[in-house]
């Protein structure tokens, strides 16, 4: 089976997660520096590596659900993504998962620098988890 690929995208970084094979869980993998040329080609060797067929992509929404700047570039990056690797991608609500995490490495007592190194990856796993429950929570239907 095909893995998919959760991504949360900040300005300069974007957090990878990937699931496993069933899509059953999903477990951070890399942090891709957005500000850097290369990042695209970055990706591409990710999507191959895991053998990837569907990407998951935070999408930011305000608290009353509209989608503010950050969301409109979350859905343009999207679709140039979507372009780009000939997969789909489909947007997934992520409005507090990079809080909810940072809380968790608080409450585990992480230091500020070492949050700063896993927070985007856990990030992407919090997004594409929520993802891979409501998908299978679908199915049992």
């Amino acid at each position: 089976m095909k893995r998919i690929m959760g991504l949360d995208v900040g300005e300069k970084r974007m957090g990878v997660a990937i699931s496993d094979p069933m899509g059953w869980t999903a477990q951070g993998v890399d942090m891709v520096r957005r500000d850097q040329p290369d990042w695209l080609k970055r990706l591409q060797e990710l999507i191959e590596q895991y053998e990837v067929d569907k990407l998951v992509v935070g999408l930011p929404r305000n608290m009353d659900g509209s989608i503010g700047e950050k969301g409109q570039i979350c859905q343009e990056l999207s679709r140039q993504l979507e372009e780009r690797f000939s997969i789909p991608v489909e947007l997934w609500d992520e409005r507090l998962s990079t809080v909810a995490v940072e809380r968790t490495l608080i409450d585990a007592d992480m230091s500020r620098r070492k949050r700063r190194k896993v927070i985007d990856q856990m990030a992407a796993s919090w997004i594409l988890q929520g993802y891979l429950d409501a998908q299978r929570r679908n199915r049992d239907v």
